[in-house]
C-alpha cells in the first residue's frame, strides 16, 4: 500500500452551476440537482519525479491519475479517472442549455450535465492538458478521448458488444431479439454517433495560450456544429394502386418494363387482386423476364423442392427430436408464436385454423432451409401477410425465403447489422433534425434503441394489416434508395418533435410514448415525409459523405488507380444521375 500511497490531491479546475436533469415531478421533488465538477490531481509518491516529467510531454493521464468528478450528494456524485473516459459529447438546444454526456470506456453514459453558467468550452480547454480530445468527423459535438501517448486513436464500432458471449444471452436472442439487444442498447447510449477520425489527423483543441482564442461568451462558439442548409423540403403526393397488370404482359407472358412497374407500385402500392401474382416477381420467386410457361416449370420444381424439405422435419421421430436441441428449440419457438400471430385476422383467428397450421409448417421448413439461421422471434410477422396474400403454402414459403434475402441479417445474433442500422439512422436523423437529437441525448435516448423493432420487422406492428400490406409492397420496390426504411422511421420521429421536445418525457416515457404510436400512425403522410426526406436531401448541394453512403448516392471505389479527383468527379455524376431521378419521380411520366 505503502507503493501507491498519495500526495494530497491538487485541484486543476472547478466549476459551479452544473445541474442534473431529473424526472421527479410525480413525487413533488426537485427536477435539477445542483453541483460542481471537477478535474482533481492525484499522484503516487513513488512515481512522483517521473510523472512529472511525464506530464512535461503530455503522457500524464494515461496513468490513470486525473479523475474527472461530479459532485452534489452522497446519492448523485461520480467520478471517473479521465484514462476510462472514452467520449465527450457536447450540445445544446434551443429550450435548454449546454450540456454534456461523459461515457466510459466500458459503455456506460453517465447523466447529462448541464451547464446552466456555461463553462463547457473551459472544462474540454483543461481535460485538453491531459488527454487528447479527437473530434468526431460526421457530428462535431463529439470528441473521443485519448491519451497523449496512445499510438492507436481508433476503437471500432465492431467492438461494442451488445451481447455477452455466454450461450444464456444467445438462447435469449434467439426467443425474443427485440428485448435482448434492446437490454443491450443500453448500456451504450451514446456511442452510435461516434464515427472515428483516422489516426493520423486528430484534432487537437486550442489552448488556453492560444492567441487566436476568441473571448468567451455564453454561445461558446468553438464548439458549435454548423447547421446543414438543407434547403425546403419539397411537398410529395402518393398516386392511385397499380391496376394495369395486364398491360405490361407481352403474348408470352413476360413482363414489359418492370422498372416501370416499381415506379407505379413505389408511387400508390398495387390493387388487391393483383398482390397475389405480383409480389411473387417483387421477392423474387418469378423473375420478371420470365414467360408463362417457364414460371409453370419453376412453380413445379419449387413444389417439389418445398416438400423434400418439408419431409425431413416431419420424418423426426419423437426419440430423434429429443437428442436435437437445437430443432426441438426451434418447434417450441414457432408454436408459440404461431399462436399470437395476427389472431385478429380471420385467416388466422379461432383454434384449430388451418392458416395457423400452415404457418406453422411453413417456418418448421424454413428451419429445414435456412437451419443455420433457423427460428428467430419475428419471423411470423414477415410470414402471415406472405401467406394471408398467396393463400397457398409453397409459394408463402418461397416468397418469404425472398424476402429473408432482404432482411435476414436482422435476425443474425450478432446484431451487426442492426447496429449499422441504427448508427445510419443516427446520421440521417442528424442531418435533417439536430436539435431533436440533442433532446433525445439529453434523456439518455440518443441510441435511438426505441426504434430497434421498427428495423427489425420492418414496421409490422406499428401498421394495421392492411396498411403493412402497402408498407411493404411500397419498399420491396427499393425506391428511390435501399435504405428507405430508415426514411420512414425519420417520416416517424419527426412527426412526433413537437411531442416529445419541451415535455417532460425521460428515456422511459419517451420509450412509452414511441410504443404507443402503435397503430396510430397515418401510413399515407409517413410515406409522403419520407418521400419529401429524400427529395430534400439529395438536392442539397453540400449533403455530408456519410448521409449520401447512407443514401446510396456515393459509392468509393476499390481501384488504386483512380485518383480522388475522379472518384468525385464519379460521386457527383452519380449524385446528378439520382436527383435527376428523383426529380422526374416527383414531377415527371416515372410518377404519374
Amino acid at each position: 500500500h505503502s507503493f501507491f500511497n498519495l500526495l494530497p490531491p491538487q485541484l486543476i479546475f472547478e466549476k459551479e452551476g452544473v445541474y442534473l436533469h431529473t424526472n421527479a415531478k410525480r413525487s413533488n421533488q426537485d427536477t435539477t440537482i445542483p453541483g460542481f465538477i471537477r478535474i482533481v490531481e492525484r499522484v503516487s509518491k513513488m512515481s512522483e519525479s517521473s510523472l512529472i516529467q511525464r506530464g512535461k510531454s503530455g503522457n500524464v493521464g494515461f496513468y490513470n491519475i486525473f479523475a474527472l468528478g461530479w459532485g452534489a450528494s452522497s446519492r448523485w456524485s461520480f467520478s471517473l479517472p479521465l484514462s476510462e473516459l472514452y467520449s465527450l459529447r457536447r450540445a445544446r438546444f434551443s429550450l435548454g442549455r449546454n450540456f454534456l454526456v461523459l461515457t466510459s470506456r466500458g459503455g456506460h453514459p453517465l447523466p447529462p450535465l448541464h451547464f446552466h453558467r456555461g463553462g463547457t468550452r473551459e472544462l474540454l480547454r483543461a481535460l485538453n492538458r491531459y488527454i487528447i480530445l479527437d473530434q468526431s468527423p460526421v457530428d462535431g459535438r463529439l470528441f473521443l478521448a485519448y491519451p497523449h501517448d496512445s499510438g492507436a486513436l481508433s476503437q471500432s464500432f465492431d467492438k461494442l458488444q451488445l451481447l455477452d458471449d455466454g450461450g444464456s444471452d444467445l438462447q435469449r436472442f434467439i426467443q425474443d431479439p427485440y428485448a435482448t439487444t434492446f437490454g443491450g442498447f443500453s448500456k451504450v447510449t451514446n456511442f452510435f454517433r461516434a464515427a472515428i477520425r483516422p489516426p493520423e489527423s486528430p484534432i487537437h483543441l486550442r489552448t488556453p495560450h492560444d492567441p487566436n482564442m476568441a473571448p468567451q461568451s455564453d454561445e461558446e462558439p468553438g464548439f458549435e456544429l454548423i447547421t446543414l442548409e438543407l434547403g425546403p423540403r419539397p411537398e410529395v403526393t402518393r398516386g392511385q394502386p397499380f391496376d394495369k397488370w395486364e398491360e405490361f404482359l407481352d403474348p408470352e407472358g413476360r413482363v414489359k418494363n418492370p422498372e416501370k412497374i416499381k415506379e407505379l407500385v413505389f408511387r400508390g402500392g398495387i390493387m388487391p387482386s393483383l398482390r397475389k401474382d405480383i409480389w411473387k416477381f417483387l421477392l423474387g420467386f418469378y423473375p420478371w423476364n420470365s414467360t408463362a410457361k417457364e414460371r409453370e416449370d419453376i412453380l413445379r420444381v419449387k413444389t417439389d423442392e418445398y416438400f423434400r424439405m418439408k419431409v425431413q422435419w416431419k420424418s423426426v421421430s419423437e426419440e430423434q427430436e429429443m437428442r436435437n436441441s437445437l430443432l426441438r428449440g426451434y418447434r417450441s419457438l414457432i408454436e408459440r408464436d404461431v399462436n399470437r400471430t395476427d389472431r385478429h385476422n380471420t385467416f388466422f383467428s379461432g383454434n384449430d385454423n388451418p392458416g395457423l397450421t400452415l404457418l406453422h409448417d411453413v417456418l418448421m421448413t424454413y428451419c429445414m432451409y435456412n437451419f443455420d439461421l433457423g427460428y428467430v422471434q419475428g419471423m411470423s410477422d414477415l410470414l402471415s401477410p406472405l401467406l394471408f396474400i398467396t393463400q397457398n403454402e409453397v409459394e408463402s414459403f418461397w416468397c418469404l425465403t425472398g424476402f429473408m434475402e432482404l432482411v435476414h441479417h436482422n435476425f443474425e445474433e450478432s446484431q451487426e447489422a442492426m447496429k449499422q442500422q441504427l448508427l445510419q439512422l443516427s446520421i440521417l436523423l442528424k442531418a435533417l433534425d439536430p436539435e431533436l437529437c440533442d433532446f433525445l441525448d439529453s434523456q439518455d435516448s440518443g441510441s435511438l434503441c426505441f426504434c430497434f423493432r421498427w428495423l427489425l420487422i420492418w414496421f409490422k406492428r406499428e401498421f394495421p394489416f392492411e396498411d403493412i400490406l402497402t408498407l411493404w409492397e411500397v419498399m420491396w420496390t427499393r425506391f428511390p434508395c435501399d435504405n428507405f426504411h430508415l426514411l420512414i422511421a425519420c417520416s416517424i420521429l419527426e412527426s412526433q418533435r413537437g411531442e416529445l421536445i419541451g415535455s417532460d418525457h425521460d428515456f422511459n416515457t419517451i420509450l412509452k410514448h414511441i410504443n404507443e404510436l402503435t397503430m396510430r400512425l397515418d401510413l399515407q403522410s409517413i410515406l409522403c415525409g419520407a418521400e419529401a426526406i429524400y427529395l430534400q436531401l439529395v438536392q442539397c448541394k453540400e449533403l455530408p459523405l456519410k448521409v449520401q453512403q447512407v443514401l446510396g448516392l456515393y459509392f468509393s471505389s476499390s481501384s488504386e488507380e483512380d485518383s480522388p479527383d475522379s472518384q468525385a468527379s464519379e460521386t457527383q455524376h452519380h449524385l446528378g444521375q439520382r436527383e435527376g431521378g428523383a426529380a422526374a419521380a416527383a414531377h415527371g411520366p416515372a410518377y404519374p
